[in-house]
């Protein structure tokens, strides 16, 4: 019964997808917003942030993983990752390198902080608020990072969006084979992941939004983000249904007086 308690999903296959898609839709998102819409980065910044602050609030009153909010923050904060990383760069000037080795720096600094708290880092672990927190925290640092570090690779060493894509693709193959045949320790495995998944889904939405005159497929933001929010939309409404036939199950099969 206590997997039904965890504030966060379980790890597996549709996990990865729906997670990859939302960075994806974070990196074309925020483009969107700010530059076809002309709302510009500080504006779109603000909506985008007291969106997220409102979604953060709800997320924390639920006791359980809920599919439908849990999602929309992490697509919310893939978003705001996204503008983070464009204001400091785009708007204060900061470098992609700089950029990278900060939000390293403050991730590795987040993960310290919530071991030395709760000693585990485990998703497996997260049934309080307080650990949710630490999740939060460490998940935004992960998609500013994964921004910087995505335009970094495409942009700042002019490798093109293709080879970016085929590079973080290669890396978490690498984690993946770490993790199934040489049995890396899972926790590690998971966060690597993760944090990889990040500039993945972000090279992955500037290979297929870009023109092909600078190495991109020319698909549109607009059809892109359509195409993306649908698949999430219909895994996130599958996600509820089945976890909802799960609670009914256990309710089904609990016999007053014994455990579970």
């Amino acid at each position: 019964m206590k997997k039904l308690l965890l504030r966060v999903p379980e790890i597996t296959l549709l996990f990865w997808v729906v997670k990859t898609l939302s960075t994806t839709v974070g990196e074309t998102g925020a483009d969107f917003l700010s530059s076809s819409l002309g709302l510009g980065l500080s504006i779109t910044s603000l909506l985008m942030g007291g969106l997220l602050v409102v979604s953060l609030l709800i997320q924390f009153k639920w006791k359980r993983y809920v599919p439908a909010s849990y999602w929309t923050v992490v697509v919310l904060m893939s978003i705001v990752g996204t503008l983070i990383s464009d204001l400091l760069v785009d708007t204060m000037g900061v470098s992609l390198v700089t950029l990278s080795i900060i939000f390293t720096i403050a991730m590795l600094a987040g993960f310290a902080v919530w071991y030395k708290s709760e000693k585990t880092l485990s998703i497996h672990s997260i049934d309080t608020a307080k650990r949710e927190m630490y999740y939060w925290i460490i998940i935004l640092l992960a998609f500013a990072l994964g921004t910087g570090v995505g335009d970094l690779i495409s942009e700042g060493l002019d490798l093109g969006y293709s080879v970016a894509l085929l590079i973080f693709a290669a890396a978490i193959a690498i984690v993946a084979f770490g993790f199934f045949v040489l049995k890396m320790n899972a926790v590690l495995s998971f966060w690597l992941a993760f944090i990889l998944t990040r500039p993945l889904g972000a090279s992955l939405g500037d290979f297929m939004t870009q023109p092909v005159s600078v190495g991109g497929l020319g698909l549109g933001m607009i059809n892109v983000n359509d195409l993306f929010f649908f698949i999430i939309a219909g895994t996130i409404i599958y996600m509820t249904i089945k976890q909802k036939r799960m609670l009914s199950l256990k309710k089904v099969k609990y016999v007053p007086g014994k455990h579970e």
